[in-house]
Order: structure tokens, then C-alpha cells, then sequence
């Protein structure tokens, strides 16, 4: 417990930013966060796609941001990319139902517990990826990328082609149902991340055992998704796969 405690505090210092990164950086970090909201909330509004997606399609972008900032500038980056991210989430919630940016994130079906729905998954996106990078490390990146592709196609897939449906549990009053067609999208993306994460990662690398290791710890991954409690899965899907990965890659 001691380890894991100065483990998590030289982990905040290490990776806090400079303040004129902070000063400079913080408004475009923001700016962009905010950006992708508001275009997800235009997508529903303007154009008429369903929650599952623009939900997604928000969901997408920050973990691909997330991906590239860590690639291209490091942890520290991705903090601060994180903590304004987290101001434009609260910034919804407080503006409330049928403001652009929360109907770009509350599902109809969350009903009558929308918010909770938004607030409970960005907390568990937020632990997952602090877990994955005090724990793993650079193997984090895997995490990032199979809940940015992986994880985000199982709902817009399940909502236009599932048909053979199951139950998740849920911790509310909401019945939460994924299908098997979500879960197999879910699989072959998981295949996607988790390649490209070994391409961009200088810490891992393709060998024969990649040949085995990737589509077993995609089916990891997809399994994982499908067990996880509703409103859970970002941090579970991004927990699981960056200690897989830090064993077997």
C-alpha cells in the first residue's frame, strides 16, 4: 500500500506541467475538449444521430486526442489535456438538460438518471487512466486506444445492427442490455488498437509472440467489456489491457 502511494505521488509530480505549458496550452487543451463536445451535440441536434452515437463519436475523439498527445508530448500533456477535458464534462452537467452539450452525452434510455450516467463513466475513464499510467506506464497507451476504438464502436453498433441482445449488470435502477453484434465490433477493433498501440509504443514491439498475444488479448479485451458493470467499462477496458500488454508484449 506504501508503494502504491509514493508510487501515485511521484507520479502527480513527475508528470505535472510547467506552468507556462499550463498557461499557454491550457486554453487550446480546453478549446479543443469543448470543440469535440459541441460538434457531438451538433451531430444529434442538426443532424439527428441517436445518443449511441454522438456519445461515442465524443467518446472517440478525447481518447484519440489523448493517444496522439502522449505519443507526440508525453504524459505530462496528456494531465493537462485530462484536467480541462474534466472542466468541459462539468461544464455540460451544469448547463443541464437541453443544453447542446449535455444531449450530446446523456442517453434518453439513462432516464431518470442521465447525469449520473455521465458524471459515473467520465470518473471511470479518469481512474482508468490514471491506474494505467501510475501502474503501467507507457503501457497505458494500449489501454487508451482499445477504449478509443475498441470499446467506442460497440454501442453504435449494437444500436443500428444488435439483435441478439444481453444483460450487464448496472448499479441503478436502469436495465443495461449490449449485444452480441456490439461485442463482435468490439473484438476485430480491439485487433486494431492494440496493433496500432504496438506500432506507436517504443517500449513495445511485434514478435512472434505477437501473433498470439494480440487476438488473445483482444478477446480479452472484448470480454472484459461485455462483464463490465454499465457505466464501468473505461476503466476496466483500459486497466486490463495495459497490464496484458505490459506481461505478454
Amino acid at each position: 500500500m506504501t508503494w502504491l502511494l509514493q508510487r501515485t505521488v511521484s507520479f502527480f509530480v513527475d508528470n505535472f506541467p510547467p506552468w507556462k505549458t499550463v498557461w499557454v496550452g491550457g486554453p487550446v487543451a480546453f478549446a479543443w475538449a469543448l470543440a469535440c463536445l459541441a460538434f457531438a451535440g451538433w451531430l444529434k441536434r442538426r443532424k439527428g444521430l441517436r445518443t449511441g452515437y454522438t456519445r461515442k463519436v465524443f467518446h472517440f475523439l478525447i481518447f484519440f486526442s489523448v493517444a496522439l498527445i502522449q505519443w507526440l508530448w508525453g504524459t505530462p500533456i496528456v494531465c493537462l489535456f485530462g484536467g480541462m477535458t474534466t472542466l468541459v464534462v462539468f461544464l455540460a452537467v451544469f448547463l443541464g438538460a437541453g443544453n447542446l452539450l449535455y444531449e450530446a452525452m446523456a442517453r434518453e434510455k439513462d432516464t431518470p438518471h442521465r447525469t449520473y450516467y455521465i458524471i459515473v463513466p467520465y470518473f471511470a475513464t479518469l481512474i482508468g487512466g490514471l491506474a494505467g499510467n501510475i501502474l503501467f506506464g507507457p503501457a497505458a497507451l494500449v489501454g487508451y486506444l482499445v477504449t478509443g476504438l475498441g470499446d467506442a464502436v460497440g454501442e453504435p453498433v449494437g444500436t443500428k445492427f444488435g439483435k441478439h441482445t444481453y444483460r450487464v449488470p448496472s448499479l441503478t435502477s436502469v436495465k443495461a442490455i449490449r449485444s452480441w453484434e456490439g461485442s463482435a465490433a468490439v473484438l476485430a477493433m480491439c485487433v486494431v488498437a492494440i496493433t496500432l498501440a504496438i506500432a506507436l509504443s517504443p517500449q513495445l514491439s511485434f514478435g512472434w509472440r505477437s501473433l498470439f498475444a494480440v487476438p488473445a488479448l483482444a478477446l480479452l479485451c472484448a470480454g472484459v467489456e461485455a462483464v463490465s458493470p454499465h457505466g464501468w467499462d473505461n476503466t476496466t477496458m483500459q486497466v486490463v489491457p495495459a497490464l496484458v500488454a505490459t506481461l505478454a508484449l
